[in-house]
């Protein structure tokens, strides 16, 4: 990946709805060669997907909740079992495995404390889970779907 290459999918996180030839004027290359660098960045999985922003506000989503949760065991088939149960669940935006005192980090989408309160009972129920404890997000500070490129 070069310097061009990366130029590319910076303006391509920034806004995926420009064209090749958009972005070629931007990066200095026609249109032609920009659509075939960006093809090759799709093909080797360097582009994995294009995706809309959406406004929480706009559709129902009144808070972000930030859950760790301890599993009682760390057997194969009870990690299997919760990750495939939680990527089940529509509330979780996004689930990470981290280290320290807890097992996963949640980020958890909810309409209202009541839907959060719904989702805590459906995640409580789940055979494996040990523990949970919960972070209200007061005010998102930054979001960005912005990767820095380090290659």
């Amino acid at each position: 990946m070069d310097r061009i290459d990366k130029h590319i999918l910076s303006l391509l996180q920034r806004d995926s709805r420009q064209s090749a030839a958009q972005i070629a004027e931007k990066v200095g290359l026609s249109s032609s060669p920009c659509a075939r660098r960006i093809k090759r960045l799709e093909e080797s999985g360097v582009i994995s997907g294009y995706h809309a922003k959406l406004d929480t506000g706009h559709i129902g989503v009144g808070m972000t909740v930030f859950v760790e949760v301890s599993l009682n065991n760390h057997q194969a088939s009870s990690i299997t079992s919760f990750e495939q149960d939680v990527i089940e669940m529509e509330e979780v935006v996004s689930c990470h495995v981290v280290s320290g005192a807890y097992d996963y980090l949640l980020e958890v989408a909810a309409r209202d404390l009541s839907g959060y309160e719904a989702f805590t009972r459906k995640l409580q129920t789940l055979n494996h889970v040990k523990d949970i404890h919960t972070h209200l997000s007061i005010r998102q500070v930054k979001a960005s779907s912005e990767w820095p490129i380090y290659r």
